[in-house]
């Protein structure tokens, strides 16, 4: 089957809140939104049929997960990722970011450390404040071929703080590394020597870019390793489908499963039926949508990286996973006065995440999950902006 993810679907003047964000810019070409992370194309087909005939049935009362909607979680993880679970393991989430706030209100006690790296996901820096956390974070480091650990700091700031959590993001947002095997693993024995819970976003797991990467969960390491894990992963991103509001954690300890059913209670609502739906057809039914989808992203990513290669001042490292460009503007905007890169595109009608949120300031994150035509018109501006001053 072909997918035409060239097509235009209008979004502007719709619920959109990626596109809602610019929809009063004063610009006459407007801003392009290559900001927050969905994408501008369509679910998948098979999603689209399972909603049909669902919402054909017409009564939407309280619902559970069916036997056949674990089963599609099951035989993901093991198809996928070589990860057999027990179906008891499955907590549903009306969304990946209530299961990172769930994971700091189930591991220790007020005050205790959360420990992250940056730049990282905003909701990674937050979500311990919420449950009277402390965040504590150290560097990834650069070199020539992408980012990387700095180990030796991690484990200073996690003895020193005393963490009792370590948020960790695999596929990482938002520089698109994959952590490969040998990572994991330094991550796994600081875990084990600071007696840590890992929580591990797992959401971009299946937007792999890379033909030298492959996605390792990281539970599956060890036994052990899983029995001190919440992984947090969803269909959202990888299909397509963030609106539809349905996450799942994977916790194999009954004992910190039961502490974040606890976490739970009174504050996060179950997963709504349709997203149940959508989330079975995603995961059983859209292999080949996926793979067409891959295809098209890699394509996207090549005339990113020829654009900023070419754009004075900005440079980008490796992006072997995401639909997101992690774009190293400081040196532009020293050299031209610019205060705030995000601010000065944006009035150039580019609409990108700023770095400040993901603790970053002077970066910017660019969306290449559109079709080509408006990335190239995109890239254009880009081009425009960079050499006007």
């Amino acid at each position: 089957m072909n997918f035409d993810f060239d097509a235009i679907t209008e979004l502007a003047g719709t619920d959109s809140v990626k596109w809602a964000k610019y929809a009063n810019s004063s610009r006459p070409d407007g801003v392009i939104p290559l900001w927050v992370a969905d994408m501008d194309f369509t679910a998948p087909p098979p999603v689209l049929e399972a909603l049909r005939d669902r919402v054909e049935q017409g009564v939407f009362g309280y619902n559970h997960p069916t036997q056949s909607q674990i089963a599609a979680v099951v035989d993901y993880l093991e198809r996928c990722f070589a990860w057999r679970i027990e179906p008891e393991w499955i907590v549903w989430l009306p969304g990946l970011v209530s299961g990172i706030n769930v994971a700091c209100r189930a591991v220790g006690e007020a005050g205790d450390a959360v420990f992250t790296v940056t730049p990282i996901y905003p909701p990674f820096i937050s979500s311990p404040a919420w449950s009277g956390r402390r965040t504590v974070s150290a560097p990834l480091v650069r070199d020539s071929a992408g980012w990387l650990w700095d180990f030796p700091t991690v484990d200073a700031v996690l003895k020193s703080s005393r963490a009792k959590l370590f948020q960790l993001c695999h596929p990482h947002n938002p520089t698109g590394r994959v952590w490969n095997e040998d990572e994991l693993w330094q991550i796994a024995l600081l875990a084990e020597k600071h007696d840590l819970v890992v929580c591990s976003d797992e959401i971009h797991n299946g937007l792999v870019l890379s033909p030298s990467c492959q996605h390792r969960v990281f539970a599956s390491l060890s036994p052990e390793m899983a029995a001190r894990t919440i992984t947090l992963m969803a269909p959202s991103k990888t299909f397509n489908i963030p609106g539809l509001g349905c996450a799942f954690a994977i916790i194999s300890d009954s004992g910190l499963r039961r502490s974040f059913h606890d976490a739970m209670q009174g504050i996060v609502p179950h997963a709504n039926v349709l997203g149940m739906v959508a989330t079975e057809a995603a995961l059983s039914r859209c292999d080949g949508w996926l793979s067409a989808l891959l295809d098209y992203l890699r394509g996207n990513l090549r005339v990113v990286e020829r654009a900023v290669s070419a754009a004075p001042g900005l440079d980008m490292r490796p992006v072997e996973a995401t639909y997101l460009a992690w774009i190293d503007a400081r040196e532009f905007a020293a050299a031209n006065g610019i205060e705030n890169p995000a601010r000065y595109f944006e009035q150039h009608g580019l609409g990108f995440s700023d770095g400040v949120p993901f603790g970053a300031p002077g970066f910017i994150r660019l969306n290449f999950g559109t079709r080509r035509a408006l990335l190239d018109e995109a890239l254009g501006r880009l081009q425009r902006a960079t050499e006007s001053c």
